[in-house]
């Protein structure tokens, strides 16, 4: 009897909602907007998250990076400590290989001066926006990422003479050389030659940014033909034991501070981190993308949640004489309470399910469209229907108890 009487009191409700179809849709467009809202940017979220971390993977859990700055994402100007630094060297990179003890390879990488403009051609073929990166020999040993593909790496004779000679990253391997085996060809690289003697697997994109388009050529051959900017030399270390890395961060620490002459009780003029300072830094800047995301949604949802109540008002009103009528006959509190609650609840509900197929289309949209990644996991469904769900139950208490609190006489005079 119960089942029957609940039942009854959802096909009233519903049929409620059919009668004024264009203000119930008006009413859910809050619920819809914070409802997509929350799907299409926690699906492109998770879609980087999930690209971030198996880049992370594939490069190893055990890399140490040394910079000259902080790492981080810098907002206004450097602090006056960080922008009197001393610039790391090459030479730093070598001592920490020949000083240490503790660490297995050294990767040190230096980028051309990226304000200027290098044409990467062969013939007449020209690869657009390539990077040129100065690299030392050890860079497949730390980052395997940098295995060759065809042909070998750059070599430590390479580097102790300054050869010119050089590696291509996928992309540019495809640019150029589209129907042909680059190895043992020569491109030109500004106004230099230089021989192609490997190309390196390919890698992807990483937050839409190919990872492919670039000329590795030795570091030394960069510094001594090219311009360059110092505050962009990179240096990558690996330790030869795994369980060792906080005593190689020390070691490593310890052999910069002598050699930059850090005294004693002062801070590092640089910066040692790990796998692990990345994944805190890059989970900071998705924290606030949530907390964006959090903010937008509630606005949606609180406007949309204070149309419902407006609507559920207007339908008390509307609807006096018939909650007279239904009391009259038998209809108790409780009913008339449940039957207002359910059509709020219907309200929101389909106004989160929609929002949920908006979003799922945005993502799938980014996804196609974009490099972007993007992923729609099912509990940021579940989560988007629960909450719209719970607006229509939050917001739909006021008018549903104001319908049950009606009189019977008074509903029934009622014009």
């Amino acid at each position: 009897m119960k089942t029957g009487l609940l039942g009854e009191t959802i096909r009233m409700a519903v049929d409620s909602l059919k009668t004024h179809k264009l203000r119930s849709f008006l009413t859910t467009l809050g619920i819809v907007i914070g409802v997509m809202t929350v799907i299409g940017m926690v699906s492109i979220i998770q879609g980087l998250n999930r690209s971030f971390l198996r880049e992370l993977e594939a490069v190893g859990s055990d890399i140490i990076g040394i910079t000259k700055f902080e790492p981080g994402i810098q907002i206004g100007d450097r602090s006056e400590e960080e922008r009197q630094r001393k610039d790391l060297t090459f030479e730093d990179a070598l001592a920490l290989k020949e000083e240490s003890k503790l660490v297995k390879a050294v990767a040190v990488s230096l980028l051309y001066n990226y304000f200027e403009s290098v044409p990467v051609k062969y013939q007449n073929v020209q690869s657009e926006d390539a990077l040129i990166i100065g690299m030392n020999e050890q860079y497949p040993q730390v980052l395997s990422v940098y295995l060759p593909e065809r042909g070998r790496f750059l070599a430590a004779s390479d580097i102790q003479r300054s050869q010119k000679v050089c590696v291509l990253g996928a992309e540019t391997a495809e640019t150029l050389f589209p129907h042909s085996n680059p190895l043992g060809k020569e491109i030109r690289v500004g106004p230099h030659q230089f021989l192609v003697v490997g190309v390196l697997q390919k890698r992807g994109s990483l937050f839409g940014q190919s990872q492919d388009n670039f000329v590795g050529i030795p570091i030394t051959t960069l510094m001594k033909h090219f311009s360059y900017d110092m505050e962009s030399l990179e240096i990558i270390a690996t330790p030869k034991d795994r369980g060792m890395i906080t005593e190689t961060l020390g070691d490593i620490t310890n052999i910069l501070r002598r050699r930059r002459k850090v005294a004693f009780g002062k801070p590092n003029d640089f910066a040692v981190f790990t796998q692990d300072s990345i994944v805190d830094l890059y989970n900071q800047i998705t924290g606030a993308a949530y907390l964006v995301m959090i903010v937008i949604s509630s606005i949606g949802l609180l406007v949309g949640g204070i149309g419902v109540m407006n609507i559920m008002l207007v339908s008390v009103k509307e609807r006096t004489r018939e909650i007279g009528i239904r009391k009259a006959v038998g209809a108790r509190s409780a009913d008339i309470l449940r039957q207002f609650l359910i059509e709020a609840v219907f309200l929101t509900g389909a106004g989160g399910i929609l929002g949920i197929v908006i979003g799922y289309s945005i993502a799938a949209l980014v996804k196609a469209a974009t490099p972007l990644p993007a992923s729609v996991s099912p509990w940021s469904v579940a989560l988007g229907f629960l909450v719209a769900v719970s607006v229509g139950l939050f917001f739909g208490i006021f008018p549903a108890r104001k319908a049950a609190r009606l009189e019977p006489i008074v509903s029934l005079r009622y014009e």
